[in-house]
């Protein structure tokens, strides 16, 4: 059980240590102009994985399931690459659809592969830790929202993020002195 209850500890320290980095990013983006799309999305996103992490809480305390350590360890090989993820935004990554006018988007390290990463490693998460405890009905369910809820998400964000992926035209490039 004391292995249960570390890993799940682990995931919610994560998690909040995850929202603090959040929030102090959010306001260094604000402070440079940016703001805030698609807010009404927001409040789903935490209501999921609040609701996902709680089940998980209750689901493996109450039956103890055995832990699959194949699993474990493709967890931590996704907490790894969430931790390259948030390095290469720097101030940049935050939990909210931020915008600021006029910056460059990242496009290097897991950004040159995959556009929305941080998205693919979360949907990885939310599918591969209940599968840990064997819990596969769980992985699906929440699985299956999260997807839809990150393609959701996601067409937000692309529509937002669209003119700062665009080139601008000779019209619109300012002369040199």
């Amino acid at each position: 059980m004391w292995l249960h209850v570390l890993i799940l500890a682990l995931v919610t320290l994560q998690r909040v240590i995850e929202l603090v980095i959040a929030h102090r990013n959010t306001k260094k983006i604000e402070a440079r102009g940016g703001f805030e799309v698609g807010s009404n999305r927001y409040g789903f996103v935490v209501a999921l994985q609040v609701l996902w992490l709680a089940g998980l809480w209750y689901l493996v305390l109450t039956y103890l399931p055995p832990i699959d350590q194949p699993w474990i360890y493709a967890y931590v090989v996704l907490e790894a690459t969430r931790g390259w993820i948030v390095a290469a935004l720097g101030s940049s990554w935050t939990t909210r659809l931020m915008v600021v006018p006029g910056e460059k988007l990242p496009d290097e390290g897991f950004h040159s592969w995959i556009r929305h990463a941080n998205y693919f490693v979360v949907a990885a998460e939310i599918f591969i830790l209940p599968l840990a405890f064997g819990l596969i009905w769980y992985a699906l369910g929440f699985g299956i929202l999260n997807l839809a809820l990150l393609f959701w998400r996601m067409k937000s964000e692309d529509a937002a993020l669209r003119p700062l992926r665009e080139e601008p035209t000779p019209a619109e490039e300012t002369p040199e002195a």
